[in-house]
């Protein structure tokens, strides 16, 4: 099964944070990199990103990124807002589909947002339908759950503690695993590790900055590439499949 997640923005996305600066990057990034740490141990899954560290990800670049690998479900990972930029007390947790409510992304909403409730204790904004592009150029089923909002100073500081961040990326997991009978590859639990102790520096020089990656190999034929990867994991390291 082929998953792409979907951190919501980027770092240099205009306006799209906190009033005392939390960018909504930082949040959605964190949690789309545990949630794929703990979406390779389930079997057969192969889990892409639609964003990148290293520039900004428009919305077209990313629903056609997911089209062309034909992905079997889209999950885009956000963080809320609410007013003109300053503190107010609306808060709380919302997960969208498009307005069509395609049957099998309104069941996955309706499981991620339960579980995204009864795991964070916060409030119910209930699974709602909106245009978005996401939601609408994707041609898979696509979700978009916001997890909470930036311009609420409480839930603000959850957004930026990796507690917080990988009790959402254990929810939607976990309502990823529901729906689609995931078979976990073992029963021990994953060590979640964060993707940084700090965020890179946004920056279109992929040789400055950030973290240094190394590829362990490029194929055409995918199935060549998940045995790879599937090594690499039983070998301990952390192995992911991208395209480019």
């Amino acid at each position: 099964m082929k998953i792409m997640l979907d951190a919501g923005h980027g770092y240099n996305t205009p306006g799209k944070r906190s009033p005392d600066g939390l960018r909504e990057y930082e949040f959605s990034r964190a949690v789309a990199n545990y949630a794929r740490q703990l979406l390779v141990n389930y079997k057969n899954v192969t889990v892409y990103f639609s964003h990148s560290d290293q520039e900004d990800v428009s919305l077209r670049e990313r629903t056609d990124k997911a089209n062309r690998l034909d992905v079997d479900i889209f999950v885009s990972i956000h963080a809320n807002a609410y007013g003109s930029g300053g503190w107010n007390n609306t808060g709380g947790i919302e997960t969208y589909v498009y307005p069509t409510r395609p049957p099998l992304a309104y069941q996955l909403a309706q499981k991620i947002q339960r579980n995204l409730v009864l795991s964070t204790g916060l409030e119910n904004r209930g699974v709602k339908t909106a245009d978005f592009h996401v939601l609408r150029e994707t041609k898979m089923d696509a979700v978009l759950a916001e997890c909470g909002f930036m311009t609420n100073q409480e839930e603000a500081k959850l957004l930026r503690s990796e507690t917080y961040r990988k009790t959402v990326a254990e929810a939607i997991v976990k309502a990823l695993a529901d729906q689609f009978k995931l078979q976990p590859i073992s029963k021990a639990a994953p060590s979640l590790t964060p993707a940084a102790t700090k965020s890179p520096v946004p920056t279109t020089n992929k040789s400055a900055g950030g973290r240094y990656k190394v590829q362990a190999g490029a194929f055409e034929d995918e199935q060549n590439a998940q045995e790879l990867a599937e090594r690499l994991r039983k070998a301990g390291f952390e192995a992911y499949i991208d395209s480019d």
